[in-house]
């Protein structure tokens, strides 16, 4: 596996400083995006892990059509924008289609591919073709096997910086399951692995018209994953999750992040030995 260098300052993979992800699962405001942030970006620089802020201008796929989606496109990349310069951090956001991607390219550090859309052909190409590292996370419809197509589409239109991300599996109605077996298996693709610690513990379309969640799942199964020898962990991270407009129940709150990053990175330092 090839390290991929997404900043100047972040390059992740096997000997590199492990990354978080993290952020809001959707921008409800500026003012609490900036919030995370910065908060983040103080505990992964006194850890020495590296950051890149997360946030969604649109989720375009949530269970009901009256669920918050966020900003949009013009008004989410102006406030991610605003918070990668005045904060210094890099940023990432999801895109939902080729029309976006050239308006995000300009903005973001890191384009994310939704585990929904990660078949969709033309989104991966002109994701390839931005020039931009990508963050595909694997479709909970598809086994890790089937990920070396997408992963393929991607490096074929000419994008060879690709994270991948694992973010469970689908196992009957509204429940996700980690198959730890995945990582072993994407490893073999030549991406630097992401676990996404907190879609993980969703339960998608579980609480009626929106997704449940059960987050107090969330540090095991980030021990779990770790052990299995990964460069990364992707989270969604609120100061109140119980009153989050996206994804509540399956965020972790900014007061637990820190706690919870020290336990995984002393399991990191002692994987990356053996390995």
């Amino acid at each position: 596996m090839r390290p991929v260098r997404i900043t100047e300052e972040i390059e992740v993979g096997r000997g590199r400083p492990f990354l978080l992800i993290a952020g809001p699962c959707v921008l409800e405001s500026e003012a609490l995006a900036r919030e995370v942030a910065a908060g983040l970006k103080d505990i992964c620089h006194r850890m020495g892990i590296n950051f890149i802020f997360k946030a969604s201008f649109d989720k375009a796929n949530r269970t009901s059509i009256s669920s918050f989606r966020g900003p949009g496109l013009e008004k989410g990349l102006a406030a991610l924008a605003a918070i990668r310069d005045d904060l210094g951090v890099a940023v990432v956001s999801d895109v939902h289609e080729p029309r976006q991607v050239e308006a995000a390219a300009a903005v973001l550090d890191l384009i994310q591919i939704p585990a929904f859309l990660c078949r969709q052909t033309d989104l991966l190409v002109a994701a390839a073709k931005s020039g931009i590292p990508v963050n595909l996370k694997k479709g909970q419809f598809l086994s890790p096997q089937d990920m070396v197509h997408a992963v393929g589409k991607l490096r074929e239109a000419g994008g060879g910086r690709v994270l991948l991300t694992e973010r469970g599996t689908m196992f009957g109605y509204n429940n996700l399951v980690v198959d730890m077996r995945s990582f072993a298996i994407m490893r073999e693709f030549g991406c630097p692995l992401i676990y996404d610690a907190t879609h993980s513990v969703q339960l998608p379309g579980g609480a009626g018209g929106s997704s449940g969640g059960q987050r107090q799942f969330i540090p095991p199964l980030c021990r779990a994953a770790v052990a299995s020898g990964i460069n990364g962990i992707f989270m969604e991270v609120h100061p109140d999750p119980d009153n989050a407009l996206c994804d509540g129940p399956n965020s972790i709150p900014l007061e637990r992040v820190e706690g919870l990053l020290r336990g995984l990175l002393v399991l990191h330092q002692t994987v990356e030995s053996l390995l």
